[in-house]
């Protein structure tokens, strides 16, 4: 039977990870623990950890485009404005 996790689980056991990892001598080690307390392989935790970190990632991309954006329409109806009174 396979076992499976909530997303609030999931995201507990990520943060956990992320606030802990340099707590041990490796990734590895720091993985190994905390699945352990979760009740999940460490493939498992180490699999969430990279999908975690990669929309996390994607999360950054689109808000950093979203931010290009707004200043280049800002700057497209600044340059209309010096259009029309020319």
């Amino acid at each position: 039977m396979k076992n499976t996790y909530s997303p609030e689980i999931r995201q507990r056991a990520v943060h956990l990870y992320q606030e802990q990892r340099n707590e041990y001598p490796t990734q590895w080690a720091a993985i190994v623990s905390i699945a352990s307390k979760f009740g999940c392989t460490p493939e498992t935790l180490r699999t969430w950890i990279k999908k975690f970190e990669a929309e996390a990632l994607d999360n950054g991309l689109a808000e950093t485009q979203a931010q290009r954006i707004k200043q280049l329409e800002k700057d497209n109806k600044e340059l209309q404005r010096a259009n029309e009174i020319l």
